[in-house]
């Protein structure tokens, strides 16, 4: 299980030029917002400068509250940043502790979830101006990566949104799955033939990818980069990512978010994709070459949808090997149990030939870990 900073009062949209502090709740809870933080967390808090111009401008993390659950519901008053001027936007970063790199998630880390995950909010614009306060309806976070041995390092963002959309916020399995991922691009994991027939079927040539159940995209974000970091003469292979089509407005705004990340003209594709609609999109058809690797995380949350998602998988095997008889996909899941009803799929999933395989486990902060699983599918099926 990880930890998340966020808000539980978001900040306005807008502020007012008079000094006066800006009023926040801030929340430590798991990535549903079910659980909360048990022990006492220092936040800390800073400002980064968003426009009129681009900047690198951040203030020093300065300590905001200890936060304990038996006062979640505390409202915390925040100075403004020093020296604001009219007409600027700022955002607010609280995080875990007083450097800059606590205010980015390395998936890269060994000890990835240890600390509550960092926040930023929305740009926050200063006014002369008196306005009414409109509280943000989104959040962001930055993340970490370095790839390629360490050589490469990036940062790039994702956006959630502050509602109770299940598709519009990260979960657990996809920042575990992500950093698995990583792990596997950089040599940091146990080579096992599996892992191996993985690895080579991702980064090692051109890689068809369908992604299931993309929410927010992080898992196809995580991958269109990591492929775009490939030393390699080779274009590699699309990465098409898919959820309902209430998911694809914020999906395809933080692929855009990234663009500057991935090969040249290479960046993930979203996709709307129903499991319950008997046939696949042509966006989905347009896999010439078959599809070479399925991946999903945390799509387990309902079991009354699995017999869809059974239905989806079959599909996109029928369809791949009908095109490549010979190289049906590999499927990667990532995946935290919630409840034990949930690994049912893995029977059904039987049913149909696909056989899974658990190779990694990330841990967490505590309590429930990460699962990362591979799927083989019988040639027969």
């Amino acid at each position: 299980m990880f930890y998340y900073i966020s808000f539980l009062r978001p900040p306005p949209t807008q502020a007012a030029l008079s000094g006066e502090p800006i009023l926040i709740t801030p929340q430590i809870a798991n990535d549903l917002r079910t659980e909360y933080y048990t022990d006492v967390q220092d936040i800390f808090y800073s400002w980064s400068l968003h426009s009129p111009t681009p900047s690198s401008i951040i203030t020093k993390p300065v300590k905001l509250t200890s936060w304990r659950a038996s006062t979640m519901y505390k409202e915390i008053p925040v100075p403004p940043p020093r020296n604001v001027r009219n007409g600027e936007y700022w955002r607010l970063i609280l995080s875990s502790g007083t450097s800059r790199k606590d205010q980015v998630l390395s998936l890269n880390d060994e000890n990835l979830g240890r600390q509550p995950f960092p926040v930023l909010s929305d740009p926050i614009f200063f006014s002369a101006r008196s306005s009414k306060a409109v509280k943000q309806e989104r959040i962001q976070r930055s993340y970490g990566l370095n790839a390629t041995n360490r050589d490469h390092h990036v940062i790039f963002d994702i956006i959630e949104q502050t509602s109770f959309d299940l598709d519009k916020k990260i979960w657990d399995s996809g920042i575990g799955l992500s950093s698995w991922l990583i792990q596997l691009h950089s040599g940091m994991v146990a080579n096992t033939a599996l892992v191996s027939k993985v690895k080579n079927a991702l980064f090692a040539s051109k890689s068809d990818v369908l992604e299931l159940g993309a929410g927010t995209g992080i898992v196809a974000i995580v991958l269109g980069i990591l492929q775009g970091l490939l030393n390699s003469p080779v274009t590699p292979g699309k990465i098409i990512t898919t959820d309902l089509p209430s998911a694809l407005p914020l999906l395809q705004s933080n692929i855009g978010l990234s663009q500057s990340l991935y090969h040249p003209g290479n960046a993930p594709t979203g996709v709307a994709l129903d499991w319950d609609e008997p046939d696949i999109s042509t966006q989905v058809a347009s896999f010439v070459s078959g599809i070479d690797v399925i991946v999903m995380s945390d799509v387990t949350y309902n079991t009354a949808s699995f017999p869809a998602l059974i239905g989806t998988l079959s599909r996109l095997i029928m369809f791949s090997m009908s095109v490549t008889p010979a190289k049906p996909p590999l499927i990667i899941l990532g995946y935290k149990e919630r409840d034990v009803a949930e690994r049912t799929l893995w029977e059904m999933a039987e049913k149909i030939g696909i056989r899974f395989e658990e190779v990694a486990q990330i841990p967490g902060a505590e309590g429930t870990p990460v699962e990362v699983w591979v799927g083989t599918v019988l040639v027969n099926t």
